[in-house]
């Protein structure tokens, strides 16, 4: 099946793995919170027991260094997508109001990105992304 929409998580290569995992599984509760008609059915198994609702289409997860991501961050942004952002010092906070006056205290250009998530049609996410490479 093709979506008319894409969903990309861009995370700084050099974090250590449960990083990277934080970073994804905080940046994809953004693209749930804004883009609740992405959110499918909830499941149930064989024997009746009800799970939660994922999100209903593919997550491509793209690596980045701290430039590529800058450049993501802009690219997504001069075209009118709205990114959640996760920055290096949200790591050294204990709650989401912290995580929040963490990104307000420094202009985007001095964010230390270590990550990003955005949905938008396929073709804007592939100007975006352009030349990052599916995170290994």
């Amino acid at each position: 099946m093709q979506f008319d929409t894409k969903i990309a998580v861009v995370i700084r290569t050099d974090l250590e793995a449960w990083q990277k995992l934080n970073v994804a599984a905080f940046l994809t509760s953004g693209i749930a919170a804004a883009f609740p008609e992405c959110i499918g059915e909830p499941y149930a198994d064989g024997s009746g027991t009800p799970y939660l609702s994922l999100i209903g289409q593919p997550i491509l997860i793209y690596g980045a260094d701290r430039p590529q991501l800058s450049r993501a961050l802009e690219r997504a942004l001069a075209r009118n997508v709205k990114p959640a952002v996760y920055t290096e010092d949200m790591f050294r906070t204990t709650h989401d109001a912290a995580n929040r006056e963490a990104v307000r205290a420094v202009i985007r250009a001095e964010l230390n990105l270590v990550g990003l998530a955005m949905r938008a049609e396929r073709k804007v996410i592939d100007k975006i992304v352009d030349e990052l490479k599916f995170h290994s």
